[in-house]
């Protein structure tokens, strides 16, 4: 179970890692590879048929950011 006393709430951390990054920019180290996963689903979503660039630049960014959380 997620205890979030023991901090392993997914949404609490990311709220506290997206505040992070919002205050710190690109000296914040979940930036970069936050901006590379949004502009790698960015250009798939652009490629791909069915899915626009908008969806795979969200999509990208979340996926990017799960994997910074929970590796």
């Amino acid at each position: 179970m997620n205890d979030p006393k023991r901090g392993d709430n997914l949404i609490d951390n990311a709220r506290e890692e997206i505040v992070g990054m919002a205050k710190e920019g690109l000296a914040h180290p979940s930036t970069k590879p936050v901006l590379t996963g949004a502009a790698i689903g960015a250009v798939a979503g652009a490629v791909l048929p069915v899915v626009s660039w908008p969806l795979g630049l969200l999509a990208g960014a979340g996926f990017a950011l799960y994997k910074r959380l929970r590796p």
